[in-house]
């Protein structure tokens, strides 16, 4: 086990909490999906949706490097 932890500390040298990847797709669709009933079933102006579109997709886009260790926040 502690061979095991060794090499986690050398693979992962500033302790960056990993998630699965089973979680990524869930919260993925999830949001997907979340997304896809607002656009369909609240009415409201294009343009707000669109921005609500943006929002949603940068929120995400950001999270996922944050996931992946590419942003640190």
């Amino acid at each position: 086990m502690t061979e095991i932890n060794n090499r986690i500390k050398l693979i992962n040298p500033l302790k960056i909490q990993t998630m699965p990847l089973i979680n990524v797709f869930v919260v993925l669709i999830i949001v997907g999906v979340i997304l896809w009933l607002v656009n369909n079933y609240i009415p409201m102006d294009g343009k707000i949706k669109s921005i609500l579109n943006v929002v949603v997709v940068i929120i995400v886009i950001l999270w996922l490097l944050r996931v992946f260790g590419l942003f640190a926040s």
